[in-house]
């Protein structure tokens, strides 16, 4: 596939400041927070849309992060009270691809999902993946023919085979699945 892989992939979400000392509630966006959230790790910010690290908004350094059940509470360098904290509520936190962690054989980054060709077992053309979405129990792949879109489990046994280099993604849908 001809799409160029992003430099940058969002790890997290600064959400409401955590108390006095400038310390975040942060939504985790990877599969890895140990190592993202890690002391020492620098994450750059973007807002809104950006697809990229936002160039006006300083870098931050992770100086702690604890684990809670909706996410993490992160601290960082020179973000001392929570007036600073407020300033950056609401940014998104990128990482480095070439930072993260290597992906395991059978695992894939979900921007490269994105456009792939869809087809069954036994080869019928089911569309395009035009979206993912991070849901539970399980997270959905949203495929196109152009005229109709249907949602997908992202599920081991529904999605049979992922191939990168081809752009082909394989499912064996259960009964009445690409009838909805």
């Amino acid at each position: 596939m001809d799409r160029a892989a992003p430099s940058y992939l969002v790890v997290g979400f600064l959400g409401k400041p955590h108390g006095t000392h400038g310390e975040f509630l942060a939504t985790l966006l990877t599969d890895h927070p140990e190592s993202v959230f890690a002391p020492g790790v620098v994450l750059y910010l973007g807002r809104g849309d950006d697809d990229e690290p936002n160039p006006d908004l300083p870098p931050l350094t992770v100086t702690e992060a604890r684990p809670v059940q909706r996410g993490c509470i992160v601290a960082f360098s020179g973000i001392e009270d929570r007036n600073e904290a407020e300033a950056y509520q609401g940014c998104y936190l990128f990482r480095p691809v070439a930072e993260l962690a290597p992906l395991e054989e059978d695992e894939v980054f979900y921007h490269q999902l994105l456009g792939m060709r869809v087809v069954t077992v036994d080869g019928s053309e089911v569309g395009t993946v035009t979206e993912v979405f991070d849901t539970a129990p399980s997270d959905l792949i949203q495929v196109s023919d152009g005229e109709r879109e249907v949602l997908i489990p992202f599920q081991r046994r529904i999605v049979t085979d992922v191939d990168i280099e081809a752009g082909v993604l394989v499912i064996d849908p259960p009964e009445g699945l690409l009838d909805l």
